[in-house]
């Protein structure tokens, strides 16, 4: 038999007024943590328990909204308990999900010029650029060797928050190989909409435009916040990412950012995605190996 990959730490449960429960599965991010946390929102949303009216999962925990009137307190914690306990339990190890190629313009001038009006007083490095100082901190060669890192491999979308359709990513690689990168000094009243950005060791992309700390190392060139529901990839709902999309960030140029542009005001862009099922152990195990593999899902389109 298996050993389980999920950890049987107990969750730490706390209640936020009449209306929230709180599940902090771990006290800091980790995939198996935030693995566990997909396993128990899944199962919640699957149950369909009456009275539940919003799951919404973090990084390491999650934040659940209900009605009491409807679902008694207990009733709800001891169904979450179950499914916690069956998470921990080794049954589900193995997530359905899609990845998804995301095209970036790296050092683009968009983001250039905002960096350039928020240096002094604002940043570690105020002669650099974002990305120098990137690539400085992570002991790599230059800006370019930082960028290779930075889309060679897939991130997972750990949670979607802070604003609306705003993903947060954790890069799927060894530790030793997370790319880790402070946030700004005090945080700009500026960032433009799709900037790639990176605080800690998450990557985020910021939906709309708007106040922001995260270093600025591109722009991404289609949607992924579509409250008009225009392009067809918005058509069931208005936010793209889901928690436990997997990205694959694909490096563009001018011209093809220009291109992509048009399609969407044409309304014709389309995501490249494919669905996979991701597993945990495998994904633990062997990064590299498994990230190949993984990336194959795309190529095979």
């Amino acid at each position: 038999m298996s050993t389980p990959i999920l950890e049987r730490r107990e969750a730490r449960y706390t209640w936020g007024g009449d209306e929230f429960l709180f599940v902090e599965v771990d006290e800091a991010m980790s995939l198996a943590a935030n693995f566990k946390v997909m396993t128990i929102a899944s199962k919640l949303a699957e149950a369909g328990l009456p009275g539940v009216t919003d799951v919404c999962p973090a990084n390491a925990s999650l934040l659940i909204r209900f009605d009491p009137d409807v679902l008694p307190p207990a009733e709800l914690e001891a169904a979450v308990r179950t499914f916690e306990q069956e998470a921990a339990a080794g049954g589900a190890d193995t997530l359905e999900t899609r990845i998804i190629e995301v095209p970036v313009w790296y050092d683009d001038p968009f983001t250039a010029e905002v960096a350039q009006r928020f240096r002094e007083g604002f940043h570690q490095e105020p002669e650099g650029s974002d990305l120098e100082y990137a690539a400085k901190v992570n002991g790599l060669k230059d800006a370019a060797e930082f960028i290779r890192r930075h889309h060679e491999q897939p991130w997972l979308v750990s949670m979607v928050g802070f604003v609306a359709g705003l993903p947060f990513l954790f890069q799927l690689v060894d530790r030793k190989n997370q790319l880790e990168v402070p946030k700004y000094l005090s945080p700009r009243t500026d960032t433009p909409k799709l900037t790639v950005g990176h605080g800690g060791c998450f990557g985020a992309i910021y939906s709309v435009r708007g106040a922001g700390g995260y270093q600025m190392f591109g722009i991404a060139a289609a949607p992924i916040y579509d409250p008009a529901q225009e392009l067809a990839d918005f058509k069931d709902f208005m936010v793209f990412f889901r928690p436990g999309d997997i990205v694959k960030f694909k490096p563009l140029d001018e011209q093809e950012y220009n291109a992509i542009q048009t399609e969407v005001e044409n309304g014709t862009f389309r995501y490249r995605q494919a669905p996979v099922a991701f597993e945990l152990r495998r994904a633990l195990e062997d990064p590299e190996g498994y990230n190949r593999e993984l990336l194959e899902a795309l190529n095979g389109m």
